[in-house]
């Protein structure tokens, strides 16, 4: 009995020994101060945050980044500009110079130069291609110094809408194009190879005109044209100013022997015909003879 009895108050005590450690680790976690626990649970938060933070939105962009976006989506503005001057000059030769080192100065060319010289006056055309950010200084540039302006006019023509349409159907057409080739290659029978190819030139002909309509508008748009013309009139003599009714009669006279001389040489020209004529009245006298005879 003893024997029992002492194994038994071992294990009581080794028992209330582990709930005594179990009731100061409990007491200790409770007895610890709230700080030291809710830094423990801040960290913990703070990583969990930083596990999950999402990247920040792009910065908004400024605004001269968004009107070229726009301006990369939409065609820009096509301006023709043309314009048509007619200036006096009292020195054709100097004001040619003057216009010359105008155009080098503003980077325009001459197209074409045409110089006519009369009784009256002599004049000088030109056609000038400019810039279209130059055509404006161009033009007042013609306006001083170099003579008297006597007419003006300035005409600009919006074409945006007909270059956009024209632009559109060229992609179109371009996307057509791509699927008729495609189409090509697949093709199982030579009537159809014909078709598609048929189709194909026709859509590479109508490709190239769209293409050739577009670089001559962008030409028109980028170059803009003034029809200039310089004239110089041509001093009267006192022979040439005042003249006085002899020589008017004088002249008159002249020319009526001129158009009489023209009418002679006139019928002579037409003298096979002049020779004709008789044998024509012989033969009509001649068979009117005849019918006598036989009446």
């Amino acid at each position: 009995m003893k024997n029992l009895i002492l194994p038994l108050f071992c294990l009581i005590l080794i028992h209330c020994n582990k709930s005594e450690s179990i009731a100061g680790e409990a007491s200790a976690l409770q007895i610890q101060p709230p700080n030291e626990m809710s830094e423990k649970l801040i960290s913990e938060d703070k990583v969990v945050a930083t596990t999950n933070i999402e990247m920040p939105p792009p910065p908004p962009s400024s605004p001269n980044e968004q009107t070229s976006s726009k301006k990369t989506d939409t065609i820009s503005k096509k301006i023709i500009k043309n314009g048509n001057m007619t200036i006096q000059v009292g020195d054709l030769k100097k004001a040619h110079i003057q216009i010359n080192e105008t155009i080098k100065k503003y980077n325009a060319y001459t197209q074409n130069e045409n110089f006519q010289n009369t009784d009256t006056d002599e004049n000088l055309g030109l056609i000038i291609r400019v810039p279209h950010k130059n055509f404006d200084a161009l033009i007042n540039s013609f306006s001083d110094g170099i003579g008297s302006v006597q007419s003006k006019s300035i005409s600009s023509d919006d074409v945006t809408e007909e270059y956009t349409d024209v632009s559109i159907k060229l992609s179109n057409k371009k996307i057509y194009l791509e699927k008729y080739r495609d189409l090509l290659k697949k093709a199982g029978s030579t009537k159809d190879m014909l078709d598609i190819q048929e189709k194909i030139r026709g859509l590479e002909d109508e490709i190239d005109v769209a293409e050739g309509k577009l670089r001559f508008i962008d030409d028109r748009v980028n170059y803009s044209t003034l029809n200039l013309s310089l004239y110089k009139e041509k001093a009267r003599s006192s022979a040439t100013s005042k003249i006085g009714f002899g020589n008017r009669f004088a002249d008159s006279l002249t020319e009526g022997w001129n158009s009489f001389v023209s009418f002679l040489l006139g019928l002579v020209s037409l003298w096979p015909f002049l020779l004709i004529i008789p044998i024509i009245i012989f033969f009509w006298k001649k068979w009117r003879l005849r019918r006598k005879n036989k009446s």
